[in-house]
């Protein structure tokens, strides 16, 4: 079975490390210093290294990884191509899901999925592309997962996050129960915790469908309701 280790940086970055018994795979190395610190503990062996998409704030420790392994990076080409990568015998599945950006992937490895900026916990990404319709496709896919699904995010956004939803639901009372479970040394949710929290995956809710009809926004079909959210201020 793989492992995911999460490791803060910067401000508010998350940078996942997947790994086996003998075999690692870096993703969005910006924490390469600590990261670098485990591998060795660990005794394991750098096989990949790769990113979620190509902002810098996602790219900076490429350079120190290659540095000291002189490893090949994953590029977006070769992560759809491929679909997959194989770390141990294990699967870790490649979904293109562009939105935020043109090259945004998500990584799904047993019950965990390392979303970038694609989904936060608790809200989802800027769709830097001024594609809403392939954003909202991309987030489609990541919604029919199952909902015990654990979700990791290219950042630690939970408190604006969830001032944002609050603001949108004041009733909504499982938004003060994700906050009491919430950690900012271990930063995660199911899918099963979005589906009660994030407005952004609630598209198809009663309370969400409700509020777009007082605020006489469109809410007749999926789409109506996810374009609707996206131009709330």
């Amino acid at each position: 079975m793989l492992k995911v280790k999460q490791f803060r940086y910067g401000a508010d970055n998350l940078g996942y490390l997947i790994y086996g018994v003998r075999d690692a795979l870096v993703i969005d190395g910006g924490a390469y210093r600590e990261m670098l610190d485990f591998i060795e503990k660990k005794n394991l062996n750098l096989l990949y290294l790769t990113n979620t998409h190509d902002h810098y704030d996602h790219t900076s420790g490429n350079r120190d990884f290659i540095g000291h392994h002189k490893r090949h990076i994953l590029k977006y080409e070769d992560l759809i191509k491929e679909g997959e990568i194989k770390l141990e015998g294990r699967k870790i599945k490649i979904y293109n899901t562009p939105g935020h950006t043109e090259d945004s992937v998500c990584f799904h490895v047993d019950n965990m999925l390392i979303s970038g900026d694609t989904l936060f916990n608790g809200t989802i990404g800027n769709c830097f592309t001024g594609d809403l319709n392939g954003f909202f496709q991309s987030i489609r896919k990541i919604v029919e997962l199952p909902v015990e699904t654990i979700v990791y995010a290219g950042h630690d956004y939970v408190h604006d996050a969830m001032s944002y939803a609050k603001n949108l639901e004041p009733g909504n009372k499982e938004i003060d129960v994700f906050l009491r479970r919430y950690d900012p040394g271990h930063v995660f949710s199911t899918l099963e915790d979005e589906f009660r929290v994030n407005p952004f995956l609630r598209f198809n809710d009663e309370s969400i469908i409700k509020l777009l009809k007082k605020k006489n926004l469109p809410s007749e079909t999926e789409w109506d309701r996810w374009h609707s959210l996206m131009s709330i201020d």
